[in-house]
């Protein structure tokens, strides 16, 4: 997997026309949080269960991406579920996977806020909330 930065991901998201943009969230979090434009919701995990299911994630994904050697770009909330949601997608077969190091809102500050160290919204990159 690779582990772009988000200016990285900015770059490689708009030098490549086929890469399919992941937002691994649950849905409320891209919702209501923000996400950046273009991105498709496919929860890694979701409310009530809060627990992940890698088969039902990959075939979602694949369905997506109409196929295994198209790129696949992941972000989340921090860039923690993206390394096993990114796992998952490569150990079904997947052979391009990407995610956004410190995910959309980044690392927690010393007062637990994030959004203030890193990450894609920190960066300054596009992003669109509801």
């Amino acid at each position: 997997m690779k582990h772009l930065q988000p200016q990285q991901a900015w770059q490689w998201l708009r030098s490549r026309d086929d890469v399919v943009f992941v937002d691994v969230r649950m849905e409320i979090e891209s919702l209501y949080v923000g996400r950046p434009p273009g991105v498709i919701n496919i929860a890694w995990y979701e409310y009530p269960e809060m627990k992940a299911d890698p088969a039902r994630f990959v075939a979602q994904v694949e369905r997506e991406a109409g196929s295994k050697q198209r790129p696949v770009l992941l972000i989340c909330r921090s860039g923690q579920r993206t390394l096993d949601a990114g796992a998952a997608l490569e150990a079904a077969g997947f052979t391009e996977v990407a995610h956004v190091v410190h995910g959309f809102e980044g690392g927690l500050n010393d007062a637990f806020k994030r959004s203030s160290l890193s990450g894609w919204r920190f960066e300054g990159l596009p992003w669109e909330q509801m």
